[in-house]
């Protein structure tokens, strides 16, 4: 795994993006040779800003295809997914270069060179997809792993890790908790009994991960330690699963893990920094959306009676409860027979104008006064309310640890799960939530914010 900005990236999946960059760049000097001929493509490239343009649009291309979920687990393996999307880049990156040569001519390629690149870059990336595709479900390629434990969180590590072949880990077996004085062991893929160590070198295993629930007199310590010292690498089981799903484990979440593991400690100083920071954006976004609050209001007004804005009891840091206000989008009586509710998709009682503001995340421009105020951040926990609250921590372990932070207008939940509507949801969002705040740091803040962009201009997740 790569770890950028606190958070962690399969290493193959970092290695296809930089590889396409490259590939991209690659096509465009291609292109330069093609169209001018090696002595005109060297001075184009030296001496009229041909390496930065190359990097411009190399740069564009990537930035597309991430911004269509092309790095993404669930769309690696699917190969129509990938061609579809892949079109979907070329035409985006098309308009998005029209764009930027009229603004900035001097960035040209000229028309020749980009039809040119244009075409080695759609023939590389599908070719390359396609031998990414073949070599990441290789077995033989891929680490061999051992989870210790029969659990929810190993039953966790073993789905995770079989569903997502650009992790680069197998699991070969997974080890019951019962293990005998001899220090035999049985596993459930139906491997016999046998020494761990002489199993461990027959299966050839380079890494096991320790997920059991209760380790105490269970754990074959010695065994472990001397397998470490030859090059078995042993793992933490919670850490993995943070690692590679971004989320920390109710599953297996002690007290006592949460106090004595790295993070859950939030110093002055970065306290502060999320102050400035907060306050900073919210100011730039109040002015930059002082043009737009007109229309928003005219539109509200002009496609159902009531108050522009609606105001909310929602709980903060510390518990304590705030008014969050936002543009009304919903009809004034949304609530009236049947009390606090979620939101669901399509939901009648959002209006024509609310639904077009949900979407482009126009009705929480309010709340940039809420962060100028202190009552929230810019990113944090999503605040909740109260009625929420209540049955939450009720029936969710931990639920109280997320109100040890401001809350904030978008989130590492909000970025990395769907829209939530039920316990269920709400459970699982708060596997995010205790993430960041275990891990929170400015360069994760600007990795969230800049996925939350993605989310705005893509439309997604509103409701």
């Amino acid at each position: 795994m790569f770890r950028f900005f606190n958070a962690s990236f399969p290493s193959r999946t970092v290695f296809l993006g930089v590889s396409e960059a490259l590939l991209v760049m690659l096509a465009f000097v291609g292109a330069m040779l093609a169209r001018l001929g090696t002595n005109d493509a060297l001075v184009m490239l030296n001496y009229e800003q041909g390496f930065l343009k190359v990097v411009v649009v190399s740069g564009i291309f990537v930035l597309s295809m991430y911004y269509f979920d092309l790095y993404d687990s669930n769309v690696l393996s699917n190969r129509r997914e990938v061609l579809t999307r892949v079109i979907q880049v070329l035409g985006t990156v098309s308009i998005l270069m029209a764009v930027l040569y009229y603004v900035y001519p001097s960035l040209q390629l000229g028309r020749g060179i980009f039809v040119i690149g244009f075409c080695f870059v759609a023939l590389l990336l599908l070719c390359w997809r396609r031998l990414f595709l073949f070599v990441n479900t290789l077995p033989s390629l891929a680490e061999r792993a051992v989870i210790f434990g029969d659990g929810p969180l190993a039953d966790l590590l073993a789905v995770e890790l079989e569903s997502r072949p650009e992790l680069g880990l197998r699991v070969v077996a997974q080890v019951s908790e019962e293990v005998n004085k001899d220090r035999s062991l049985s596993t459930i893929s139906g491997a016999p009994n046998t020494d761990l160590a002489q199993w461990v070198k027959t299966q050839r295993v380079n890494r096991i991960i320790v997920a059991m629930n209760d380790r105490r007199g269970r754990l074959p310590v010695e065994d472990l330690l001397s397998l470490k010292s030859r090059g078995v690498m042993i793992q933490d089981g919670p850490q993995v699963y943070e690692a590679i799903t971004g989320k920390v484990p109710l599953e297996s979440l002690r007290p006592g893990w949460l106090l004595f593991s790295d993070g859950f400690h939030v110093s002055k100083r970065l306290l502060l920094y999320s102050r400035v920071f907060s306050c900073f954006v919210a100011a730039v976004g109040i002015l930059l959306s002082l043009p737009l609050i007109p229309f928003v209001v005219i539109a509200i007004k002009l496609t159902s009676p009531g108050p522009i804005l609606y105001w909310q009891k929602r709980v903060g840091r510390d518990g304590r409860t705030f008014l969050c206000c936002k543009f009304r989008s919903m009809r004034v009586d949304a609530e009236a027979n049947t009390g606090a509710t979620w939101a669901v998709e399509n939901d009648p009682r959002v209006t024509s104008v609310g639904r077009l503001l949900r979407s482009a995340r126009l009705d929480e421009i309010p709340q940039l006064w809420l962060v100028l105020k202190g009552d929230m951040n810019l990113i944090g926990p999503r605040p909740e309310r109260p009625e929420f609250v209540e049955r939450f921590i009720g029936k969710i372990p931990f639920y109280h640890l997320r109100h040890t932070i401001r809350p904030g207008i978008t989130g590492w939940a909000q970025v990395r799960y769907k829209y939530g509507n039920s316990d269920d949801d709400a459970r699982e969002k708060l596997k995010y939530d205790l993430f960041y705040i275990k891990n929170t740091s400015p360069g994760l803040d600007l990795l969230i914010l800049f996925h939350s962009i993605k989310i705005v201009l893509l439309g997604r997740g509103a409701q």
